[in-house]
């Protein structure tokens, strides 16, 4: 454990986002198995990008594997 009380907070600040990144991570990830099935729904395929938007643009996906997985989705109508 850290003796220092700023690598304490940043020990914190790490697992909180550690926790929030992996919970956007499972919901990007059940939307784009949802939306990549041949009877997705638009309103499906809709959530996935929005998805898909949101974690390229807070930075838990790189912007061009956005737009790669939403090329696919749009393929896929």
């Amino acid at each position: 454990m850290p003796r220092i009380a700023s690598a304490a907070k940043n020990l914190r600040k790490s697992r909180a986002a550690a926790i929030r990144n992996r919970a956007q991570r499972s919901a990007l990830r059940t939307a784009l198995k949802k939306a990549g099935t041949s009877d997705a729904s638009p309103a499906d395929k809709k959530r996935a990008v929005q998805l898909l938007d949101r974690a390229a643009r807070k930075g838990l996906i790189h912007r061009n594997a956005a737009g790669r997985y939403k090329g696919r989705i749009d393929a896929s109508k």
